[in-house]
């Protein structure tokens, strides 16, 4: 620093040595540092249109994810890497400002005590406004204002500032106000002088980056622009569902209590909305009607089903507890064993109890497949109890422990409860006549919708005329991309062979379908164990959430059962999905037997999952009354 000290200083008296004025000295100082920053600010100025030409990839990321603060961050992250963004390069100038204001300060001071003359007024680019007053007082004013001109202008010219939000713009420029003003206030006048200089200058140093590298050259603006319009009306319509009533933060506020004032809860069931129940529903049922339990049932919708049943049934007590309020609530989780279908546990803001640590956490999967490509690396380490839908669960739960030194878990050949429901249920009659082709497909990007859904509905009327398609595109779907599904759906309005069910409050009419079309949804499997009939699968890109999936050795079931209950048409063969779908139609039952063998092999106990899973409750919580581990 005093190297940094001496040359400021040298600089400072060749200034005075042919302009003898101190205060124009610190002007054309001022002026030579932002020379030499130059450099820095064009490098600056490259990364801030970088992130902003970015944009359109983040408020996309935003929509897809939205909600999930945490998915939203890794894959913004995962993307600023890839291309090489530097979040805190921004920082880099204001660095170099502070290390020269504090060897400023120092040179100052210098000459403040050269120009002292005893018994003297202290001059004036030596005053500290706040302690000698005066007329030195008009320097944070004009640092001050100095700041203001600054904020007003980039908000205008700097392309990354430009593009924030009025209050990110508010919160920036006060920042920069305020220090500026306190600044003023505390150093010498001279100092003072420097800093506004400075940020006037900034200004200009703004307009001359402009010119050099011309922000429409490196920004596509009008893909911006859509790209901001459709984050903003997603934002606004999913406001105008998500506002929650007085009457439900009053019902939250009345259950959050009820809850924690029942004592001895034996058994929570955990659910993240209305559609949850159907996992839940033959282990739950089970536990009726071979046990006096009482299910306590949390819920984050105030319309679940789950209220109407609680009200017929004593056992069951259901609470509405919103997506904010089960923070806390899980902390303080105070029963013997919690029942969830969400992972990531203990991971994100759904954390393990707080105030025991012998909660056994049972983790029931919502989807029939693997469990190490299609979910977060570590998405299961802090669960007691794994419910396992088949030996292939199994045994990527025990590679992925021993793979990563972790503590075996408790593994439970249950199955998969939500095939009781469908085996137990007979396949519906038909509600209209002719061939029913459904489409039903996942959500991740590249999924059917948003890759060949025009061309694939053309292959199949085009090779099956008279049948009639019905698209029911995932909930996921709907909700995120409220825009595409309204295109979709008004470009097929007028046709009388292509239905659109999206209202997901009517049961679904999946199995009355003659072949289903899906990409990598879950529902192929349930449609094909609960009907026998074949599925065609679209080879979009794969939904890979766990990039480390490929070190287990293990091939996931989301691939190796493709084959097994239909036929896979690669992404640029999509005329030949129509092909497939004729094939089909005219040999339903060539993959039954396939069909029931994948079930009876790979599925432990088909129909009777629910009773597994019951049984092992009921068990580990008699264990636990009586003292001892299962």
């Amino acid at each position: 620093m005093e190297y940094l000290v001496q040359f400021f200083a040298w600089l400072m008296e060749w200034c005075h040595s042919w302009c003898p004025n101190y205060w124009a000295d610190i002007v054309i100082f001022t002026f030579f540092t932002k020379i030499l920053q130059f450099p820095v600010s064009l490098w600056c100025q490259v990364n801030s249109l970088k992130m902003v030409s970015l944009m359109p990839e983040t408020n996309r990321i935003k929509i897809e994810h939205y909600g999930d603060g945490d998915a939203i961050g890794e894959e913004t992250a995962a993307l600023f890497k890839r291309e090489k963004y530097h979040p805190l390069l921004s920082l880099v100038p204001l660095v170099i400002q502070i290390i020269i204001l504090m060897a400023f300060v120092k040179v100052i001071y210098g000459i403040g005590g050269k120009l002292t003359v005893p018994n003297a007024p202290k001059p004036l680019i030596a005053c500290v406004p706040w302690t000698d007053g005066g007329i030195a007082w008009f320097m944070p004013l004009f640092a001050g204002a100095a700041a203001w001109l600054l904020g007003y202008t980039q908000n205008i010219f700097n392309p990354l500032q430009h593009e924030q939000t009025r209050a990110q713009q508010i919160v920036t420029n006060g920042i920069s106000i305020c220090i500026s003003l306190f600044l003023g206030c505390f150093v010498a006048a001279g100092v003072g002088l420097y800093w506004a200089t400075s940020n006037l200058f900034s200004i200009l140093v703004q307009l001359c980056e402009n010119i050099v590298i011309p922000p429409k050259k490196h920004v596509d603006y009008p893909v911006l622009r859509r790209s901001q319009a459709e984050l903003k009306k997603f934002e606004d319509d999913l406001k105008k569902k998500a506002v929650v009533s007085p009457e439900d933060k009053k019902r939250e506020k009345i259950d959050y209590k009820r809850f924690f004032h029942v004592a001895n809860k034996h058994l929570v069931f955990y659910a993240e909305g209305g559609g949850y129940y159907k996992y839940f529903k033959s282990v739950i049922d089970w536990l009726l009607s071979h046990s006096n339990v009482t299910v306590h049932y949390v819920t984050h919708d105030p319309k679940d089903g789950i209220f109407s049943i609680a009200e017929k049934n004593a056992h069951i007590r259901a609470y509405y507890i919103g997506p904010v309020k089960i923070i806390p609530l899980m902390m303080k989780m105070d029963a013997d064993m919690v029942v969830m279908t969400t992972p990531d546990l203990n991971t994100y803001q759904i954390k393990r109890s707080y105030v025991r640590r012998d909660v056994e956490y049972v983790y029931l999967d919502h989807g029939p497949t693997s469990v190490h490509m299609c979910y977060r690396k570590g998405a299961f380490d802090h669960f007691d109890t794994i419910m396992a839908n088949g030996p292939f669960q199994v045994a990527e739960h025990r590679a992925t422990e021993k793979l990563y030194g972790l503590k075996a878990k408790t593994i439970v050949e249950s199955g998969y409860p939500i095939l009781d429901t469908l085996l137990a249920e007979p396949v519906k009659e038909r509600e209209i006549g002719g061939r029913r082709i459904m489409i039903a497909p996942s959500y991740q990007k590249g999924c059917i919708p948003d890759s060949c859904i025009d061309e694939l509905i053309e292959s199949i009327t085009a090779v099956n005329p008279g049948c009639t398609v019905v698209f029911r595109p995932h909930p996921q779907y709907v909700r995120r991309f409220p825009a595409k599904m309204q295109a979709i759906a008004e470009r097929y309005a007028k046709r009388r062979d292509v239905v659109m069910e999206a209202d997901f409050s009517k049961p679904s009419t999946m199995d009355q379908s003659d072949v289903l079309i899906t990409d990598w949804s879950g529902i192929a499997y349930e449609y094909a164990f609960k009907t026998k009939r074949p599925v065609v699968f679209i080879d979009t890109p794969m939904k890979v959430i766990n990039p480390d999936w490929e070190k287990l050795g293990i091939v996931p079931t989301d691939i190796s059962f493709r084959n097994e209950v239909g036929v896979s048409v690669p992404l640029a063969d999509i005329p030949a999905a129509g092909k497939a779908v004729a094939d089909m139609l005219e040999h339903p039952d060539r993959f039954a037997a396939k069909i029931e063998n994948l079930l009876k092999t790979q599925f432990f106990n088909p129909g009777h999952a629910g009773e597994v899973v019951g049984k092992y409750i009921l068990e580990s919580l008699i264990n636990r009354k009586k003292g001892t581990k299962k």
